[in-house]
This record gives structure tokens, C-alpha cells and sequence, in this order.
């Protein structure tokens, strides 16, 4: 490559072209209006992510660093400003198709109602509702004469108020006074409120526009002439800054940081374009909001993410009809799930499948009077997770119980803090990892004595340990006993608990030592065969892949001759299809129901394919900054059943996209070709195999 960023595409500018993917969902008049509505939530809460993370990242670099250009390939304020022209128009896009939706609810008796849109029905049930639930969780805060301006979080939406006052004075010529107060909006209260209807109509209130009814109720104490409310939203730099304190354990270093992020600098300011300018110059004053920081007008509600919990009102014909996960042919939940693995591998493919296998595989471990031990490692946990309660269950019946939780997953931390200490509390063993790196893979082995020796059973898998989104990741599990996969998982605890000795793996591919060199063999065998005439390809499943090493190395293989298929659910920085660089590669991305997350990678080997499944991307994070785990796939019936998961995700033509060099995320069409929904198709394909060994049994 002679100019790596002619042969790359920018890792943020694929990131925001994601999120215009998801925005695209929003916008498909063929999704559910209430799904539309959720997608429209997805997206803003990316954005948010974006902006705390990536966003953050690239205004440090470019206030600290001047070698922005040679990291970026270009300099870090030209790239801060070209993302914020592509989040205006994001969010003008995002704006208009959240009026659409808002139009065709209106058309199936749905109805979104203003302040000033309230009937004299509803009159008396928002006021008291203010008055009973809302009120006593307001903080309002008056800003003229405070010394310093107060702290808004990140995590709040705020109405900036403007009062005018009378005037007091007999001189009409006298400016009136102004005073200025923010009015946060409570995340404690459901921000959707349902009014009381005798028809079919239904009728929505937001909590922002139930504040502007009863504004007098709160400022009335002020004899004013106007008042005013428009929303505005602060978002923050998330980094986490650790306290040099050896004294302090980890737990307390990081949630002293998770404390400090609250405080982290005002990254983007977004605000409603109606605003008066008087108001909107006062509140970047406060913030001490500057140029290097992205400011964005938008419309009259911020904190969008909160529609991924707009309410189903009962409309179930409103939302994509939800499929009941399968069983897993041949594995019930109702038997010993552990006699089963002993006898065969399995896999569980997620939320095609139930993750209850999962549970009833921890829950039947911690009962079980011949299992020793249980080792996992946990990466971001459900609400009132079942996972934890299992493991706590196995330690309050003797059996050792070895936890390792990543205290820095991002965004997660105050919740893995809590569960760490509920754990340490009930004599569970916790270990919080290698220092610098993250431990992003997905592993437990349980010990188990039978006839005197140890026999282990175990889970390795693409996605977190998490029953919540188990429901819309898709992710797969193998439950295996295979002897020499799992004395491999068994030696990744004992790098976390000496992680000065570097083991060796005779068949998982484990980061940050082995994965970039192990691939890198993978990908040269299938050069060389391709330069003999063998069959040679490459099919990877995945959600990112940004790291250029491995893009050259893919480069490398299609100017040999391998075939190679890309499905990449988000950001992309490799460009195919280019005649001379990428003429062998072609890539997809499926944006859908589900978040597509797991990580599937197939190797032709000459004929006889070899497959994997990993916690990886190909992120160099991934490959050289954490611990992730990729195990091969031995069992044929299980190998057979991922590749055809993945044809079936490469035969995609409806929720498909083209991953090209002007993200322009068109749609892949296929001739004449049938619609082809993949997820659709997923689930057909594994109730299609329940229905075949039904019929063999008859």
C-alpha cells in the first residue's frame, strides 16, 4: 500500500456510518412503527457512547498531541470538525423521521401530545400527577447569582428556563430583568406517560412537556411576564483517570474514577434550535463550552435513547412478532445437561436458542455434590443477573467458586463494583485481571470428580454471560468436555492469577500473545494454497474490523486469489472491491431485530474447513490489548452447522448493506432473487432441525 490512508477507511467516519445504518431502520416504513421508535432510542444512545468514548478521545489528542495527523492521517480538529457536520445531519435526518412515526401513529389512533396540545380531560390527571410524583423529584436550581455554574450530568436531560420579569419600575425604558434556572428532567421516572382514555385512542405525554404545563407551579414564586423552556444535554469525556494511590485497592481506584467521570469535560453540547440566542450564549458561558467542543442544535427532545423504552400501549401489531427461542436438538433442559456434554459438544446459538441452558448448566454445577469447582470469567452482567445468583448458590454448597469480573467494562463499572462485593461477601474468589489489559473473553470450566480424577466440563463463547441481552444479541455458546480445549481455558485462570508467566496454548488462539500471529498463519496457509490451485477462502463473521495489519494481510490474500466474504456488523475500515487492493473481497453488514455480535471464522484449509468462534474482533485492542479467547470447533456436526449459519447470513438481501469506500450503505439487492431476511431465515433454520429429528423419532 503505498498511502495506508488511501487504503483505509477512517475508523470514526465507519462508526457514524453504523449508526446511519440503524438510523436507516428507523426510517424503513417495513419495520413496526413501534420497533422504528426503538431504533430511533439505539441510535441517540450510540451517539451518546460515541461522543463519551471516541469523540472525547480524538479532543484530547487534539489538544495534547501534535502528531494528530500522523496518527489519523489527518489533523484531530478537521476530523472533530467533519464529525460534527456528519452528527448535524444525522441528527436533522433523525429528527425527521422521528415526525414521521410520531404522523403515523397518529394514523393507528396514537397520539404523542405537546403542552399545549392538553385537552381539559387530561387537565386534572397531569396536574396531579406533577404534583404527586413528579414534583417531589425535581431539582431546580436558579443560575444568576450562583458563584459557579452548576455540574449537569451526562446522564440527564435539563430544560434551560428563561423568565422575564415585570417591571417594577415606573421608567418603561429600563432593560427588565432576566433570571435564568435549569430544571433537570428525573431518569428515576418512566420519561413516556400514558393518559387516561375511554376510546381507542391512546394519548402520550413526555415528562419534559407534563414540566412545561406546570412551570407556573414551580416559578411561581416570581412575578414574570414570559417564561420559557427549551431542552439542552450535556455529553462528557468518559475516560477513567486511576489514582496513583497504592494504598487503594482496584475496587476503590475505579470507583473513585467512575466518580470523577461525572465531572469529565463537556465534549458536545446539544440543544434545541428554538432556543432564544440570549439563553443559549448564557449556558455556554456557564459550561465554558468552546470551539473544540461539538455543538449541535436539534429538536425539541434530547436524550432519545430513552425511546428504546417507549411503551408497547398493548400494540403488539405495532412491534416485529417475537419468536420463542428453541430448544437445542438433543439437549434438554429438564435432565442432567452435564451427562449430556459428557457424551457429545453442543452449541447454543442465541436468541434463536434459549440462553436457559446456560443457567441450568451453572444452576445443576452449584448443586451437584461431584463438582469441585467452577471458574468464569464476567465481562458485563444483567440486572439482577441469574449468573451471579447460580455462582453464589455453588459457593453456599461448598464448591470453590473462582470469579474473574472486569471491573473497567465500560459503562458497566458501578454495576460489576456492586456485584464484585455481593460475591466477596458471600466467600466467593474474585480476580480482577492482568494489569493494562482488559479480559474481554467469555469462558467457565467446571471440575468435576468422577471415579477419582477430574473431569471438565465447560462453556466458551462470543458474547457476555448475560441473560438481558441474550434476548437480542445473537451470540453463540459451545458446551463442550473436550479434554485438551478445556486444559487450555484452565491455564487462561492461571494467567490471571500469575500473569507474569506466559502459558502455552496447543488449541485455543488466546490474546494478546498468540491471536495476531495465529491468524496471521490461518491467512498465509490460504495463500499458498490459493497459489496452487486449491480451493482457498476466507468467511469471517464479525463486528468490527479496524486494525490495519490485518486488513493488509487480507489485501495480501486477495491479490493471491482467496475468496474472502466479510460479514461486518459495524465499523469497517476495510475497503473491498477495489481492483488491485481488494478485487476478492466482498463485505456485507446486517443491521436488524438483533444486534448482530457473534464472531464466526472460517478457513477453507485445502478442503477441509477449519472453524473457529472467538470473543475477538479484529480490532487491534482485540488482538494486542486484552485477553480474548478463539477455540476451534472439532465436533463436524457443530463445524457443519456454523458454516451454514454463515451462508445463511451471506445469502442476505433485504436487512443487508455493501460495505463500500463512500459509506454510502446501499442496500444489497440480488437480481431477481426472493427477499432473503436472514435472522428470519436463522430462526427457520433451527426450527427446521427440531422438526426433522421430530420426524425421524416418529
Amino acid at each position: 500500500m503505498n498511502n495506508k490512508y488511501t487504503s483505509y477507511i477512517d475508523r470514526e467516519k465507519s462508526w457514524l456510518s453504523f449508526n446511519a445504518r440503524v438510523l436507516q431502520e428507523a426510517n424503513d416504513p417495513n419495520v413496526p412503527l413501534l420497533d422504528r421508535m426503538r431504533f430511533l432510542g439505539i441510535f441517540s444512545n450510540n451517539l451518546d457512547e460515541f461522543f463519551r468514548v471516541r469523540y472525547a478521545a480524538i479532543r484530547r489528542m487534539s489538544l495534547e498531541s501534535t502528531e494528530s495527523e500522523k496518527i489519523l492521517g489527518v489533523s484531530a480538529d478537521q476530523l472533530l470538525k467533519e464529525i460534527t457536520e456528519i452528527v448535524i445531519n444525522q441528527q436533522t435526518d433523525s429528527l425527521r423521521i422521528l415526525k414521521e412515526i410520531e404522523s403515523n401513529l397518529e394514523k393507528e389512533n396514537v397520539f404523542i401530545i405537546h403542552e399545549k396540545d392538553i385537552t381539559s380531560d387530561h387537565k386534572k390527571f397531569i396536574h396531579d400527577y406533577f404534583i404527586q410524583k413528579l414534583s417531589p423529584a425535581l431539582v431546580t436550581i436558579m443560575l444568576n447569582d450562583l458563584e459557579e455554574f452548576p455540574l449537569l450530568k451526562d446522564t440527564s436531560g435539563y430544560l434551560a428556563i428563561k423568565l422575564v420579569l415585570k417591571n417594577s419600575s415606573q421608567n418603561e425604558n429600563l432593560d427588565k430583568e432576566i433570571r435564568y434556572a435549569v430544571v433537570e428532567i428525573p431518569n428515576t421516572i418512566n420519561r413516556f406517560v400514558e393518559l387516561p382514555s375511554d376510546s381507542e385512542k391512546k394519548y402520550i405525554i413526555l415528562l419534559d412537556d407534563v414540566i412545561r404545563f406546570n412551570l407556573n407551579n414551580i416559578f411561581n414564586i416570581f412575578d414574570y411576564e414570559s417564561i420559557s423552556a427549551h431542552m439542552i444535554k450535556i455529553t462528557r469525556d468518559a475516560q477513567l483517570e486511576f489514582d496513583s494511590d497504592l494504598s487503594k485497592s482496584l475496587i476503590e481506584k475505579i470507583s473513585s474514577s467512575v466518580k470523577e467521570r461525572r465531572v469529565g469535560e463537556p465534549v458536545r453540547f446539544v440543544y434545541d434550535q428554538d432556543i432564544e440566542k440570549d439563553t443559549l450564549d448564557f449556558f455556554l458561558r456557564g459550561m465554558h463550552i468552546d470551539s473544540s467542543d461539538s455543538v449541535i442544535p436539534g429538536g425539541r427532545y434530547h436524550n432519545r435513547r430513552d425511546y428504546m423504552s417507549f411503551p408497547n400501549l398493548g400494540r403488539f401489531d405495532l412491534l416485529y412478532r417475537e419468536n420463542v427461542p428453541l430448544p437445542i436438538s438433543g439437549l434438554s433442559l429438564e435432565g442432567s445437561i452435564l451427562e449430556k456434554i459428557k457424551k457429545k459438544d453442543y452449541l447454543l446459538y442465541a436468541p434463536y436458542q434459549s440462553f436457559s441452558y446456560i443457567i441450568k448448566f451453572l444452576r445443576e454445577a452449584a448443586l451437584d455434590p461431584k463438582v469441585a469447582s467452577i471458574k468464569i470469567t464476567l465481562y458485563r452482567l444483567a440486572k439482577n443477573s441469574q449468573i451471579v445468583s447460580s455462582l453464589i448458590n455453588a459457593a453456599k454448597n461448598g464448591k470453590k467458586v473462582i470469579v474473574q469480573i472486569e471491573l473497567q467494562a465500560r459503562f458497566d463499572e458501578e454495576s460489576n463494583i456492586s456485584y464484585s462485593e455481593q460475591m466477596q461477601t458471600e466467600g466467593i474468589e474474585l480476580i480482577f485481571g492482568v494489569k493494562g489489559l482488559k479480559v474481554h473473553s467469555k469462558v467457565c470450566v467446571i471440575e468435576r470428580i468422577e471415579e477419582g480424577k477430574v473431569k471438565r466440563y465447560g462453556l466458551i463463547s462470543t458474547g457476555n454471560f448475560n441473560e438481558n441481552s441474550a434476548k437480542i444479541y445473537t451470540d453463540v455458546t459451545l458446551f463442550t468436555n473436550n479434554t485438551e480445549i478445556l486444559k487450555d481455558a484452565s491455564k487462561i485462570f492461571d494467567f490471571f492469577d500469575v500473569n507474569y508467566r506466559i502459558h502455552r496454548y496447543k488449541h485455543l488462539i488466546v490474546s494478546p500473545h498468540y491471536t495476531r500471529g495465529r491468524f496471521n498463519k490461518l491467512i498465509d496457509r490460504e495463500i499458498t494454497n490459493a497459489l496452487l490451485g486449491k480451493e482457498a477462502f476466507i468467511k469471517l463473521k464479525m463486528n468490527s474490523i479496524s486494525d490495519f495489519k490485518m486488513t493488509d494481510k487480507l489485501y495480501e490474500a486477495s491479490n493471491a486469489g482467496v475468496k474472502i466474504k466479510l460479514i461486518v456488523r459495524g465499523i469497517c475500515c476495510l475497503i473491498p472491491g477495489i481492483k488491485g487492493l481488494s478485487e476478492n473481497i466482498e463485505a456485507i453488514s446486517i443491521v436488524d431485530n438483533y444486534l448482530e455480535h457473534s464472531r464466526i471464522y472460517i478457513f477453507a484449509n485445502g478442503g477441509d474447513p477449519e472453524v473457529f468462534i472467538s470473543s475477538a474482533d479484529i480490532m487491534t485492542r482485540n488482538l494486542d490489548a486484552r485477553v480474548e479467547v478463539t477455540c476451534p470447533i472439532y465436533d463436524n456436526d457443530i463445524k457443519k452447522e456454523l458454516i451454514e449459519t454463515f451462508e445463511i447470513g451471506w445469502k442476505a438481501n433485504v436487512k443487508a448493506r455493501i460495505h463500500s469506500i463512500d459509506l454510502a450503505n446501499n442496500y444489497r439487492r440480488r437480481g431477481d432473487e426472493k427477499p432473503f431476511r436472514a435472522q428470519l431465515e436463522m430462526y427457520n433454520y433451527y426450527q427446521m432441525k427440531l422438526d426433522v429429528i421430530a420426524e425421524t423419532v416418529k
